[in-house]
């Protein structure tokens, strides 16, 4: 039983030493420290229970039979870092005595230390191969906690190049299956190899400060191996070895005969002759995934019997890691997709106000969560901003927030008042679940009136920056959250000026482990206010720009939540950009409304568009006084667009079709196809409206 306790001790180029660790991912030099002891004297070996230990200088085969290469290194204390004795272990007999003082002047690291295997002296910084079982454990549970620190592919390729040259092998050169599959499914095509990565002991190391220069392979020996591609043909050599799983020297038949076929034909005279190179397969979960090509130069001892199993160690690790950080990649992407889907691809352009948003994961999650922002257009020019978040940070709250958004956009089509969509909301939370639970603010804005209505839902309340530069959270109802049930909604109406920007945000803005909710909401007001002061009292910030200061209010420990920002700037539509009347439904009505809609486009000085306009709104006004039973009203608005609606009090909408040459009727609406921009019809909760869009001349 051996009486010392092995320490694992960090080292680096920066600080050369005696003693190294082999795991060392710089790639450390391999030397194993050793006890001093008297000069010429031989390390005694231990014994096995109840046997006699073999003394100095017994010439016996067997009495080095566990000895290690370099055993008999010239005695020095380690100066920098002394072996630690044993706890609580009492000293053996036939300790190592003390080595004598070395000579004045005498040069310890002069004399090159032999190599016991070889017999030929070891160069200074040369890597010496593992002298004992410890050295070989303690490289591979460094190596392999090293690779599994690595989360992507990448960083577990480089984590086993890394762990690997030179502790274990002068270069190393990995191929990866193309593509690689995921999970269990099944891969289609031939086989394909692609070089991923090649690692070597570089060709110079700095020398300053005692840096130790390591002994380098020849170029054209290491530098040279491995093509890009190669296909594995069935029934190959290298389709056996792969298929074998378990590492093999390239000087049995087999894997020499798979060398051409991975690394092209001609370079397989490129790996050193001998057992100074390894083949190993990477086996994943499934199936084959790779192999591992480790080689040593000529200059260094050959790889042994135990080393197929430090590379099969390698493998499997380094396999299993692949396997992880794909089927991580896959998990990362269905996450990425599922929130980029979840969330508007780009906001719509609405008459009267301009809008911008942003969103950001939060900073130690997956790319999913529960935060949502949407803006709807509404009948009669008006939008509906939309800002929730659903509790939790999983797949499921992004589920849960794309149906409550989906319900949330049908909702809004039916032009219900805030309040209501907030109900029906908290109604199909609870049928998806108990514990289904967000936050949830709702507002229309209606450019004609300049009025927004606003109905809380447990969510933090907006803030409301004016032209002038102050900033103010509005009074909204806090409410309940959505899924608690039985709890009544209110919506109060505020006004909303001309160049004012409202801004609505998920907590995760104002609130995390630093900061409570309403600091939050107070720096946030702050911040506003300060922003708007840089560009003057008569001219409000850059949307955009705006955002982007909002959100650089993030400290480091800030970002425990995702975050949804929607910022919408009313512009408004002026009333003398707008005219409204009221239709009786009567034969007369079309008629009067082609007068109207003449003498607007007369003070407007449009004058351009009073063919297109009569014959458009005689038409649509013609369908609707067809079956309303009260007034039917007629807006035109003038913005960038002319715009034209008439509601009345019948729920069906119109359908486009193609009429018969022999039918009286059909063609008003194709006619609003082919002349108008755009136009729709939406359905109120007292009827619909129709409107169409022409281009201003």
């Amino acid at each position: 039983m051996d009486s010392t306790r092995v320490t694992e001790h960090p080292t680096s180029f920066d600080r050369p030493m005696t003693g190294a660790d082999p795991t060392d991912p710089r790639g450390a030099l391999m030397r194993t420290p050793v006890e001093p002891r008297a000069s010429g004297s031989a390390l005694p070996a231990q014994g096995r229970a109840g046997e006699t230990p073999p003394t100095a200088g017994t010439d016996s085969p067997g009495a080095y039979e566990h000895a290690q290469p370099g055993a008999e290194q010239a005695a020095e204390p380690d100066t920098h870092r002394p072996r630690p004795a044993a706890e609580g272990v009492p000293v053996q007999p036939g300790g190592v005595p003390s080595a004598p003082a070395a000579p004045p002047g005498t040069d310890r690291r002069a004399a090159p230390e032999p190599e016991r295997r070889t017999g030929q002296p070891t160069a200074p910084g040369q890597p010496t191969p593992m002298r004992r079982d410890g050295d070989r454990l303690r490289f591979v549970g460094a190596a392999t906690r090293r690779i599994a620190r690595g989360m992507d592919l990448d960083e577990i390729v480089m984590g086993l190049c890394r762990a690997t040259v030179p502790t274990f092998a002068d270069a190393i050169l990995v191929y990866l299956r193309e593509p690689l599959p995921v999970g269990d499914e099944r891969p289609t095509g031939p086989l394909v190899l692609r070089l991923r990565r090649t690692d070597r002991i570089p060709a110079e190391r700095d020398t300053e400060g005692g840096f130790i220069p390591a002994a380098q392979p020849e170029p054209s020996e290491l530098e040279a191996v491995g093509s890009e591609l190669c296909e594995v043909r069935p029934g190959s050599a290298l389709a056996e070895v792969l298929r074998g799983v378990r590492p093999v020297f390239t000087d049995t038949p087999a894997a020499r005969a798979a060398l051409p076929e991975l690394l092209g034909d001609g370079r397989e005279f490129a790996v050193p002759d001998g057992r100074r190179a390894i083949l190993a397969p990477l086996r994943g979960r499934r199936r084959v995934i790779g192999a591992a090509l480790f080689l040593r130069g000529p200059e260094r001892v050959a790889f042994e019997a135990d080393d197929l199993l430090v590379a099969a160690q390698l493998a499997t690790h380094s396999a299993l890691g692949i396997d992880k950080a794909v089927l991580y990649g896959r998990e990362a992407y269905i996450a990425d997709e599922l929130q980029r889907t979840m969330l508007p691809e780009n906001l719509p352009r609405c008459t009267g106000v301009r809008l911008a948003s942003r969103y950001l994961p939060a900073a130690e999650t997956a790319r999913v969560g529960g935060d949502w922002y949407d803006a709807i257009p509404l009948p009669g020019s008006r939008v509906a901003l939309v800002v929730g978040d659903v509790m939790g940070h999983s797949m499921t709250s992004a589920a849960i927030m794309g149906q409550l958004r989906t319900t949330a956009q049908t909702l809004a089509g039916l032009d219900l008042p805030p309040q209501e969509v907030l109900h029906h909301l908290d109604e199909q939370a609870q049928r998806l679940g108990t514990d289904r639970m967000a936050t949830c603010l709702y507002a229309v804005y209606d450019p004609v009136s300049h009025r927004i209505t606003v109905a809380n839902a447990g969510h933090p309340p907006p803030v409301l920056l004016h032209l002038g530069g102050h900033a103010e959270v509005l009074r909204v109802p806090a409410g309940a959250p959505i899924g608690v049930g039985g709890v009544d909604f209110e919506a109060v109406e505020l006004d909303a000026p001309a160049g004012a920007t409202l801004l609505l945000y998920t907590d995760g803005l104002v609130e995390s482990r630093l900061r409570d909710v309403w600091t939050g909401i107070e720096q946030l007001r702050e911040r506003l206010a300060a922003t708007a002061q840089l560009t003057g009292p008569d001219h409000p910030p850059p949307l955009e720009a705006l955002c982007d200061e909002v959100l650089d209010m993030l400290g480091p420990g800030d970002r425990d939540d995702d975050i949804a920002l929607l910022a919408a700037r009313f512009d408004g539509i002026a009333p003398s950009d707008v005219a409204y009347w009221f239709l009786d439904p009567e034969d007369a009505a079309p008629g009067r409304a082609r007068r109207l809609a003449r003498r607007a486009l007369a003070r407007w000085g449009m004058e351009d568009l009073t063919d297109a306009v009569e014959l458009l709104v005689s038409e649509v006004v013609t369908n609707a006084v067809r079956y309303a039973s009260r007034p039917v009203t007629l807006r035109l608005l003038r913005t960038d667009v002319l715009r034209c609606e008439v509601g009345d009090d019948v729920p069906q909408l119109p359908r486009l079709r193609q009429a018969r040459a022999t039918d009286e009727g059909g063609r008003g609406l194709y006619l609003v196809n082919r002349l108008a921009r755009r136009w729709g019809a939406t359905r109120l909760s007292t009827g619909k409206v129709v409107w169409f869009e022409l281009n201003r001349g």
